[in-house]
């Protein structure tokens, strides 16, 4: 073999070797992923209340329900969404009767509100 067809063929080698490597990363991220649907939402969603607690002290003692705003022209009539901004986050803590609007792009608080659920008696 001369000196340019042994450097296509180690080219060669090197690409399927590196293709075979991401195929099988790519193929456990799936078996994980089979195995636990959640396990994305909940990464994300444990990413998102460390980043924000680091801006703001949150109730230690329940895990939030997290919204993105999708569409903020539906809901500029509510003085809590008068900021928002497309992708920005809800947080929402039932417990501590607080909801929290967050830029995660800035890493800024937005707006805090107390919030009143309907309770049943």
């Amino acid at each position: 073999m001369n000196f340019i067809t042994k450097n296509i063929v180690a080219v060669l080698v090197v690409v399927a070797l590196g293709s075979a490597g991401s195929a099988y990363y790519f193929f456990s991220q799936y078996q994980v992923l089979k195995q636990n649907p959640q396990a994305v939402t909940e990464k994300e969603n444990s990413l998102l209340v460390a980043k924000l607690g680091q801006l703001i002290v949150l109730p230690k003692d329940e895990q939030p329900t997290i919204a993105t705003v999708a569409d903020p022209s539906k809901l500029k009539d509510q003085p809590f969404f008068a900021n928002a901004k497309t992708g920005d986050k809800v947080f929402i803590y039932t417990n501590a009767k607080k909801a929290i609007l967050y830029d995660e792009a800035a890493n800024r608080i937005i707006e805090v509100a107390p919030i009143n659920i309907g309770e049943t008696k």
